[in-house]
């Protein structure tokens, strides 16, 4: 768990980009959105599925920042509110997530 969210809190990214995420987490519903982005019948639990959005924001990190033609910052902004939305669940499913959920929440 410690490694998803230490990786989540070295994050940065554009100020745009991820205040859009943030807003966007509030409507997230996870068994849709999850599913499109993973291209999967079966969602995997929160840690799983943060580990995989993480590899997936990267190689849009990447496109983004090399300007590739394919890069699309609509795909990239829905992987990052799923990923906001995973690690919002991790926080919120552990036990010393739970008194540092406020503040960490906060960040997210």
């Amino acid at each position: 768990m410690n490694d998803v969210l230490s990786l989540l809190e070295t994050l940065h990214r554009p100020r745009l980009l991820m205040e859009a995420a943030r807003h966007g987490a509030r409507l997230y519903r996870r068994e849709t959105q999850l599913r499109r982005i993973l291209g999967e019948p079966a969602l995997p639990g929160p840690r799983q599925a943060a580990m995989r959005l993480i590899c997936l924001e990267q190689d849009h990190e990447a496109a983004r920042r090399s300007g590739q033609a394919g890069y699309s910052p609509l795909r990239h902004l829905d992987v990052l509110i799923a990923l906001i939305s995973e690690a919002r669940a991790i926080l919120a499913e552990s036990q010393d997530g739970i008194a540092a959920a406020p503040a960490r929440l906060a960040a997210l």
